[in-house]
């Protein structure tokens, strides 16, 4: 059975026979010398027409061949990029796992300390509110302190001066 290439080959040869016939090159006159010339004539366009599809054919296979061949080559070499980007894979595989693991822990981490800072902002204010309590307390205690000497100062000098009073009104008596 003859592949839709042929008979469209076919169809090409008989296409030429047939201008060839229409150009003048053989005379609408038949007579026995002239069909065999012109039968000659169209063996011989056949034959060349047949070398020619001959000649494509093997083209064909050798494109064919040399494709095949460099296709073979790109699959060995898919084949060994796959490899290696498995190797590299085995590689980090670990060490993703290793990061993925401290990462959970520092987001754990962050969320315990969110509140502990929050907290320790409380307390500190607090700290700083009871610290300036304590330091007025301890101001307002060491002015009383030193009223406190004033008047213990005054008291004593007063009473003093009262006891040299007394001394000396005792001294007059006597």
């Amino acid at each position: 059975m003859a592949t839709p290439k042929r008979s469209y080959d076919q169809q090409q040869q008989l296409q030429i026979v047939q201008h060839v016939k229409n150009s003048g090159m053989i005379n609408n006159i038949q007579s026995p010398r002239r069909d065999e010339k012109e039968e000659e004539m169209s063996r011989s366009v056949l034959a060349m027409f047949r070398e020619k599809e001959e000649e494509i054919e093997r083209r064909k296979l050798e494109v064919r061949d040399k494709v095949h061949a460099h296709l073979g080559r790109v699959e060995k070499e898919t084949k060994r990029l796959a490899e290696i980007r498995e190797e590299i894979e085995g590689f980090t595989d670990p060490k993703r796992k290793d990061v993925a693991i401290v990462r959970k822990r520092i987001d754990m981490v962050n969320k315990e300390l969110k509140p502990l800072g929050q907290t320790c902002q409380k307390k500190e204010r607090e700290y700083n509110e009871a610290l300036e309590a304590f330091n007025e307390k301890n101001k307002e205690k060491a002015q009383l302190v030193t009223k406190l000497v004033e008047l213990v100062t005054e008291s004593e000098r007063i009473r003093m001066k009262k006891l040299e009073d007394l001394s000396k009104n005792i001294d007059s008596l006597h």
